[in-house]
């Protein structure tokens, strides 16, 4: 089973990486002119200094209730290279759900009570308390905006040396609050609608896991019931220790 996957730890959305931790979507616009002067005038406007992109990205998240992306997650250390995609749900308060699609199914779930990973090949689902869970997703939680950048990132400064996806994009780095020894740095790569468009997690062993979300939604109806899981029949249940 892999064992990675980004009190209640932010809302505990970390995957773990590729061997424990635990002891661990852009939206298609129509291509009118209104559009393009837009872009390029939000581009133009685009502030320059930590506090005014930090400030914009909580504006723009704070009023979130729910999102789906989709995502494509990418591991590399110890020489292993692994990358992986599926779509992804969050919901406040504390609802996450992560449907891996390739290169297998996998599911990492949680109704902010109990979070569970399942892997239907291994016929196996793991569960545990979400306010026990450490998970190097954590830091996702920004995805729904539920505390202001500059308060859980220590030393949040811009990042000009990393080279963004996409021009025009701004990479901020810091450390998460409480996960000093865990990650030795996470970058956001911030888009200039104010959209988390990627993350990059750096862990001090050199490995580095990476999430890059396109196809965004924001505001869409989600039930609770996405965030509820029942192992099928036949399924073995481990308690504790889970994470894609």
């Amino acid at each position: 089973m892999e064992n990675r996957a980004f009190g209640q730890v932010f809302i505990n959305l970390r995957p773990q990486r590729h061997h424990s931790l635990i002891r661990n979507p852009a939206l298609f616009a129509a291509a009118s002119l209104s559009t393009i002067l837009c872009a390029s005038l939000a581009a133009a406007e685009w502030p320059t200094d930590v506090k005014s992109v930090a400030a914009a990205v909580d504006a723009h998240y704070n009023h979130l209730r729910t999102l789906e992306a989709e995502f494509t997650e990418l591991y590399r250390g110890a020489g292993v290279e692994r990358t992986e995609s599926g779509t992804l749900w969050l919901k406040k308060p504390g609802k996450m759900r992560w449907e891996y699609r390739s290169p297998r199914e996998k599911l990492f779930v949680s109704d902010g009570r109990d979070a569970w990973f399942y892997v239907p090949s291994d016929r196996q689902a793991r569960k545990t308390a979400a306010k026990k869970l450490e998970d190097i997703r954590s830091p996702l939680a920004f995805l729904l905006g539920k505390t202001k950048l500059e308060k859980e990132l220590h030393g949040l400064s811009l990042a000009p040396d990393v080279t963004p996806l996409a021009a025009g994009d701004v990479v901020l780095r810091g450390v998460p609050q409480g996960f000093e020894d865990q990650i030795s740095e996470i970058q956001l790569e911030i888009g200039p609608d104010h959209q988390i468009v990627r993350i990059v997690i750096q862990e001090p062993d050199g490995s580095a896991t990476e999430y890059r979300f396109t196809d965004q939604k924001e505001g869409v109806g989600v039930s609770d019931a996405k965030f509820e899981f029942q192992p099928p029949a036949g399924t073995e249940t481990v308690e504790g220790g889970l994470g894609p």
